[in-house]
């Protein structure tokens, strides 16, 4: 069998995958219903935006101001540094988190580790929010993430979806980014938008594929990457992860 190959136990993470970009994007676009997910968008444009601001900083720049909303996006305004650098790291960036998490969904001991990552990134983005339905959902988030660490030593499925979920969020980003400049005119541009700015004669649609291109291309190696290191059956994840910090 192709090491590339899924097994039997893998190929359902295959279909969620889909399942879930189209849930996201719904729930993204859909007036109401993009509240519920607000706590989830809150870490995913704080982790882009902090590429920004460290490649910013990496490449002799300073940061001038720091915008993460969950209707507005987020915007990070630098002075000085290498623009383009800067600009590419958010995408960039995005995709590649996004991947750890994905290759979680194909794993629960990878799931385990990178649930303390999840933990710790839906809490940080509080210190910019006073909206108390946020806030509630960001507390019933972490409970949820809390409860599957002890449901059955978290060797049930529930740890790994919920990485999956936050991974295509993450990998997917410019997808959810253009979405919400096209059909809510967010006050923060796109980044795809930005390049357009940056390099006029090519249109803010066609950076827009390029980057759509970029993030499907890396998604699809983050999947045969998990699916060639994580051959395992249910029972020996069961095993394998139990060792690890055991409830």
């Amino acid at each position: 069998m192709s090491p590339v190959a899924p097994t039997h136990d893998q190929v359902p993470v295959l279909y969620v995958i889909v399942v879930y970009a189209v849930v996201i994007f719904a729930f993204w676009n859909i007036p109401g219903a993009r509240v519920v997910i607000n706590p989830l968008k809150l870490f995913t444009i704080g982790w882009h935006e902090l590429c920004h601001i460290s490649l910013a900083i990496l490449t002799g720049g300073s940061v001038m101001k720091v915008c993460i909303d969950p209707d507005m996006g987020g915007a990070t305004i630098v002075s000085g540094g290498h623009p383009p650098t800067i600009l590419a790291a958010g995408y960039v960036g995005s995709t590649i988190f996004g991947g750890l998490f994905i290759m979680a969904g194909f794993d629960t001991l990878v799931s385990k580790i990178m649930s303390f990552v999840l933990a710790v990134g839906l809490i940080a983005p509080l210190a910019l929010v006073r909206n108390k339905l946020t806030i509630l959902l960001t507390v019933l988030y972490e409970g949820l993430l809390i409860g599957f660490w002890f449901v059955d030593h978290a060797c049930v499925q529930a740890l790994r979806w919920y990485c999956l979920f936050v991974g295509v969020m993450n990998a997917l980003y410019v997808v959810w980014d253009i979405a919400d400049d096209k059909y809510f005119r967010k006050a923060n541009d796109s980044d795809a938008t930005q390049w357009s700015l940056l390099y006029p004669r090519i249109p803010a649609h066609v950076w827009a594929t390029l980057w759509i291109i970029f993030e499907i291309a890396v998604l699809t190696g983050f999947v045969l990457l998990g699916i060639a290191a994580f051959k395992r059956t249910p029972d020996e994840m069961y095993a394998e992860a139990a060792q690890f910090l055991p409830t």
